[in-house]
């Protein structure tokens, strides 16, 4: 490493803890003290399910629960891939989080927000000339599901990372 990029890493660091910057997840963070805190409500189909699982992995398991979270899921699909025959291969899934936080003692909404993405996956065709492009109807259902899961994933991070943010003027 050069004197130049030593000298460069050296200010920046002294910039950065001369900022007041702390991270997330040490010691001070906004993340200390929610690992475990924040209960979700239960799911109520497979999306709802996905969503939850993925935020209990980020947040952890309410074992002392502070706050209840309660989510509203929108999911919506248009055809995107079209053959000259008008056949769909292509899908787009859309989806949106609207969420709430409420302090479980006083019932105040602590935050609530919306989150929104995308993924989409492929259905192949199939017709007695071509057969199949890329599978079959199985695997047509299986790339759906796991575009619903990874949408989940998606939204989760964005959620938590939008509580992360805020907890600081929320957090009790």
């Amino acid at each position: 490493m050069s004197w130049y990029s030593r000298r460069s890493a050296l200010l920046g660091l002294t910039l950065l803890a001369g900022c007041g910057f702390t991270p997330v997840y040490g010691p001070g963070g906004a993340a200390e003290g929610l690992w475990g805190r924040i209960e979700i409500d239960a799911p109520e189909d497979a999306a709802g399910y996905a969503l939850v699982q993925q935020l209990e992995q980020r947040l952890g398991r309410a074992s002392a629960a502070e706050y209840q979270m309660s989510a509203v899921i929108g999911l919506d699909q248009d055809g995107l891939g079209v053959t000259p025959d008008q056949e769909i291969t292509r899908y787009q899934l859309r989806g949106q989080v609207t969420y709430a936080l409420e302090h479980t003692p006083s019932g105040d909404t602590v935050t609530e927000g919306a989150v929104n993405s995308f993924t989409s996956y492929s259905a192949p065709v199939f017709t007695a000339d071509r057969g199949a492009i890329a599978g079959n109807t199985v695997s047509v259902l299986s790339a759906e599901e796991d575009a619903v899961d990874r949408l989940m994933v998606i939204l989760a991070d964005q959620i938590v990372a939008e509580l992360l943010a805020t907890a600081p003027e929320w957090r009790r």
